[in-house]
């Protein structure tokens, strides 16, 4: 599937979002490995841990793509691709 640049973006965004989910709730509840969430907590937590994988997952796979198809380093797109979502996110 063909992505342009700006899908990387907010794809990179949106997993940006994600993460820093996984990172409030932490902050919130403790360390998962303390296990002293309750089961709400927990589950809410998995949740969005969950989602940023998936999330995270799916920028590499379409900035594997993009690179690909235009014939550009893989590391040199998902550089541009980060820089350019946090220069949107400030």
């Amino acid at each position: 599937m063909a992505h342009t640049f700006e899908e990387l973006v907010e794809k990179q965004r949106a997993a940006d979002a994600a993460h820093r989910t996984v990172e409030e709730l932490r902050d919130t509840y403790g360390p998962p490995a303390e296990r002293g969430m309750t089961g709400a907590q927990s589950d809410t937590y998995e949740t969005a841990l969950r989602a940023w994988r998936e999330l995270a997952r799916d920028v590499q796979t379409a900035v594997s793509d993009y690179a690909r198809e235009a014939d550009r380093p893989r590391a040199e797109v998902e550089a541009d691709v980060e820089r350019a979502a946090a220069a949107e996110d400030t």
